[in-house]
């Protein structure tokens, strides 16, 4: 008699949304330190916390826009022009990651605006991806805590600095 298949508790839509949203808060939790960091720490190390969040937001900002390369290639929703868009898109984020290193003091700046065209993006695509619901929010909310961070990140930078 062969065995019964192993179930998985990631089978599991509920234990998948949980662990999204786990996993999801953890990632903020550089964002945070770091923006907290730019107020609280010695003068002399603001510029390493700088650093940190600006690495840490281009490495962020460039897997949100592989999320959708990989989405776009493995739905079976989409139309070859929304596939075509969607592929277009996913390269975005890592293009403005990128040009975030050479834009001198505006770098958090594009940093800002490729998360929020990023959620933009999210809420557009998801949708014909087929993504659940609760990911748009959860979107949302992550999107908030990034741009905040790093805005308070340069404003207490720029403050202490």
């Amino acid at each position: 008699m062969p065995a019964a298949p192993a179930t998985s508790t990631m089978q599991n839509p509920a234990s998948r949304e949980r662990l999204a949203h786990q996993l999801g808060y953890a990632g903020l939790i550089p964002f945070v330190l770091l923006a907290i960091g730019c107020w609280v720490v010695e003068k002399s190390w603001i510029g390493d916390f700088i650093q940190g969040q600006l690495a840490y937001g281009i490495a962020i900002l460039s897997f949100l826009g592989g999320l959708h390369w990989s989405l776009a290639l493995t739905s079976n929703n989409l139309s070859a022009e929304q596939s075509r868009k969607a592929l277009v898109w996913s390269v975005i984020p890592s293009l403005l990651a990128w040009f975030s290193t050479m834009a001198g003091g505006f770098g958090f700046a594009v940093l800002m605006a490729g998360f929020i065209a990023a959620y933009q993006a999210d809420r557009r695509l998801f949708p014909l991806y087929g993504m659940p619901g609760w990911m748009l929010t959860l979107r949302l909310r992550l999107t908030i805590i990034v741009v905040a961070s790093l805005l308070l990140s340069v404003i207490g930078a720029n403050t202490r600095g």
